[in-house]
């Protein structure tokens, strides 16, 4: 991994139902555990690709569903990692 984005989300549940809704939407998703550089959240967080940005935040918003952050995680050269939010 250099580069990936997350969303995460304040509850399991929410979390579940999005990545049923990615798939519903044919989106290339990754249910993972949230990166420990993301505070406060419920756990679980889905990697997506970039060009699915827009989509993403469609279908969230249309489902009314509550998430955390859109998030952007690069490993830099020295091997840490840095974030930044996106949405």
């Amino acid at each position: 991994m250099q580069e990936m984005y997350i969303v995460s989300f304040s509850s399991t549940h929410h979390a579940i139902r999005s990545d049923k809704l990615f798939g519903e939407n044919s989106i290339k998703s990754i249910t993972l555990p949230t990166p420990r550089e993301i505070t406060a959240s419920c756990g679980i967080s889905i990697r997506f690709q970039y060009e699915d940005m827009d989509k993403i935040l469609e279908i969230l918003e249309a489902n009314n569903v509550e998430y955390k952050g859109i998030y952007n995680i690069k490993k830099l050269e020295n091997g840490s990692k840095e974030v930044n939010k996106v949405s």
